[in-house]
């Protein structure tokens, strides 16, 4: 079926054979609920979420083909530089917080030494140039998370970490890392429950809003409810 020839299903299926379920085939679906009941202009999304999206505008398409023009058609939105940041691990697997090797992915509330410890313990390749090559996918993507953080480009790293070491590269990088996520995590810790419930009430008010006129569109468009009756989320 369309679902089967996913990618990611294709990946999963494969690794847990006698434990998949419906949730595993139909989570595109879902996905392209979410982003349609909401009337998404612009999607942003991982490299490996790009089928996924598309997907989603194949959908959108098919029914404003066939019943009016009632869902926005997503674009994309793909950084040209981190599409894919993979495992300080294992740099041949994206980077994941289900990854069982909890050194392999930076969690946005890990603390100064825990972000050190990971970036020291990082899969790097041999050689000793610091340099961005396709050969090397250990360097390059420590580097490209350098560059994500810094805003530097490619070059400007490279000049940064001319005939420096490995040990110097990770250094700097956890600096960085520790100093992007400084200010997030002061502002995580400055909320309190209730400001928390407050923020979560008003943008469920927003969302049901916009999805309650959508799907009211979708049902008349299907012929499922008169115009008057109002769809139950």
């Amino acid at each position: 079926s369309e679902l089967e020839r996913m990618t990611q299903f294709k990946d999963k299926a494969g690794k847990q054979r006698e434990s998949v379920g419906a949730g595993l085939l139909n989570y595109p679906v879902l996905m392209a609920s979410d982003i349609l009941l909401y009337q998404t202009d612009l999607v942003p999304v991982g490299q490996d979420q790009k089928q996924h999206l598309e997907l989603t505008r194949d959908l959108a398409l098919r029914f404003n083909r066939d019943y009016g023009e009632v869902f926005r058609v997503p674009e994309p939105f793909i950084p040209k530089v981190g599409a894919r940041i993979q495992s300080l691990s294992d740099p041949a697997r994206k980077m994941s917080k289900s990854d069982e090797n909890a050194n392999g992915s930076i969690s946005l509330l890990d603390d100064a030494d825990t972000v050190r410890r990971k970036f020291k313990r990082a899969v790097t390749d041999s050689g000793t140039e610091i340099r961005f090559d396709e050969t090397r996918p250990a360097i390059t993507n420590l580097l490209t998370i350098y560059q994500l953080l810094t805003g530097q480009t490619a070059g400007e790293v490279e000049a940064h970490f001319a005939g420096q070491g490995y040990a110097a590269l990770k250094s700097d990088l956890a600096d960085a890392t520790i100093e992007f996520l400084r200010p997030l995590q002061e502002r995580i810790q400055g909320y309190d429950d209730a400001e928390l419930d407050r923020l979560l009430e008003a943008g469920r008010e927003r969302a049901q809003k916009i999805a309650r006129a959508t799907l009211d569109d979708v049902m008349r468009r299907l012929g499922l409810v008169g115009a008057e009756t109002e769809t139950k989320l």
